[in-house]
């Protein structure tokens, strides 16, 4: 199915988000679409689902003229779309999830779960995209639910597939199965529009590249003809840094002390086994991992979110193991947790109120019970110019700022402050290359100011690019940490199993 988008335009109170954008889509074809955070990407492809309609413009397939009031249009027309944020109901299975709204009736109009399995086994192997049709999506890890999204789209043959952001919540083992599921798609005939923030990716699996910037199409480049620089320059408008500048830390004492720490899950499974942890004074330690080895627990322990099953943590020589969230923050640790939406922000709070979610109850922000709101505006007027956060005002609500934005607004509320303890777990996750470099930035000054920084992270290229030491959890242990530099082949084998002292000599050669 060929595709084309003419003078497409699309705004909203106060900003452009498409103008005249031009486009077309081949068969057989991955067409990458890149743009910083809020360049109108997400926007161009919800008109395309039908989600939202354009104001000026035209959409063509095969070469005729189509208009997509609503998402069954655009089902309809052949188009499927796998959103950034699954559209998934937890406590239906997997058949249940790819079948609902056009499911298998039996001759009493009742759901045919026979005929649903069959329907959903034949898809499965069809595609060569695994999953068992009887499990629950709420038990399946995230690279699974993925497949749950794509196989919707599939069983409803969509000739052309949009994938925003699909790999925003996978690890690279995972993300290189969906590109292979990808490449499977486009040998039958069917168009992708890959949405990503990672210049690799497009590199990797696109066929021509369009850049969005500010609303309007600024070019569309062969990414195997372009190289990485090029294209972050074209997507941000100016020179961008693609290597961190981290000169040499100046390591003091140690602030973070973890002792034997244990954490086990629901159902009595150590996600966390006998941990030992140090993190000192001015430096950072970046950890790795396939995703379900106990990083997020791990993170959640030393940050108060989950509890801790035996074993000792400390910060600065005090004990924080038995205290609350609040008490562990306001003793002077920071947290940027992985999921801004769930635990970073409150979506329909203000930019101010996000600013001070910690603080909001102490001077300078109030007096008594009563909250200092003229406190609370200068103080969010100020962090916002100086890390810049990109908001019509400091009295919207964080949900509507783009997700890169929403990412600074978490990182400036948590460094801005006087900390010893940073905690970042994704710190950069599904955010545009403009705002991982100032991100980094921004990390790599507050380990200069004295800060001790754990980092946790599933990109292997921030890992190695921050870690002044950098460490492996694999089944719920630490392997490492080994000072800085250790090669990507290294860290790779030992996210796999492989023995350290092995790992570390195959990398080598």
């Amino acid at each position: 199915m060929k595709l084309e988008l003419r003078g497409i335009t699309k705004r909203f109170p106060g900003v452009v988000a498409n103008d005249r954008i031009d486009l077309v889509i081949e068969p057989g074809k991955v067409h990458g679409l890149l743009g910083e955070n809020g360049a109108g990407k997400s926007t161009l492809m919800n008109i395309l689902y039908g989600l939202y309609g354009a104001d000026e413009g035209q959409i063509l397939i095969d070469d005729q003229p189509v208009e997509l009031r609503d998402p069954g249009d655009a089902i309809a027309a052949g188009i499927g779309m796998v959103h950034q944020h699954f559209m998934l109901v937890p406590v239906f299975t997997v058949a249940e999830n790819i079948l609902l709204g056009a499911e298998p009736l039996d001759r009493f109009r009742r759901f045919d779960r026979n005929e649903a399995r069959r329907l959903v086994t034949e898809l499965i192997e069809r595609y060569d995209l695994p999953l068992d049709p009887d499990a629950l999506v709420e038990d399946l890890p995230v690279g699974l639910q993925q497949r749950v999204e794509i196989l919707k789209a599939l069983y409803r043959d969509a000739k052309l597939l949009i994938l925003d952001e699909p790999t925003a919540v996978l690890t690279p083992q995972q993300a290189d199965g969906l590109f292979a599921s990808i490449r499977g798609f486009t040998e039958q005939g069917r168009s992708v529009v890959f949405i990503s923030h990672k210049l690799r990716e497009h590199r990797a699996i696109a066929d021509s590249v369009s850049i969005l910037r500010r609303g309007k199409n600024v070019g569309t480049l062969d990414p195997r003809t372009t190289d990485e620089q090029e294209m972050a320059n074209l997507m941000v408008g100016r020179p961008v840094s693609l290597v961190i500048d981290r000169p040499q830390p100046t390591v003091g004492e140690v602030v973070l002390d973890v002792r034997g720490l244990t954490v086990t899950d629901p159902t009595g499974v150590r996600v966390v086994d006998g941990l030992d942890l140090q993190v000192r004074r001015g430096e950072i330690l970046a950890i790795a991992g396939v995703e379900g080895n106990g990083q997020t627990p791990l993170v959640r322990a030393l940050t108060g979110l989950q509890g801790i099953t035996s074993g000792s943590v400390s910060v600065e020589g005090r004990d924080v193991t038995e205290l609350t969230r609040k008490e562990i923050l306001r003793g002077g640790v920071g947290h940027i947790p992985e999921d801004r939406g769930a635990e970073g922000l409150v979506a329909d709070f203000t930019v101010a109120e996000n600013l001070v979610l910690n603080l909001w109850d102490a001077v300078p922000f109030a007096k008594g019970r009563s909250i200092q709101f003229a406190e609370v505006q200068a103080h969010a007027e100020r962090v916002v110019e100086a890390y810049d956060v990109r908001t019509p005002g400091t009295t919207t609500p964080a949900g509507s700022l783009s997700g890169g934005n929403q990412q600074k607004l978490v990182v400036a509320r948590e460094i801005d402050r006087e900390i010893d303890l940073l905690v970042a777990s994704q710190p950069t996750r599904g955010v545009d290359v403009g705002s991982i470099e100032y991100i980094h930035e921004q990390l790599v000054v507050k380990r200069d100011a004295g800060t001790a920084v754990l980092i946790v992270s599933s990109e292997l290229d921030e890992v190695l690019a921050l870690g002044d030491r950098v460490a492996v959890m694999f089944r719920g242990k630490l392997v490492g940490p080994f000072p800085s530099p250790v090669s990507k082949e290294a860290v790779g084998l030992m996210m796999a199993g492989v023995d350290p002292a092995e790992a570390l000599q195959r990398g080598d050669t």
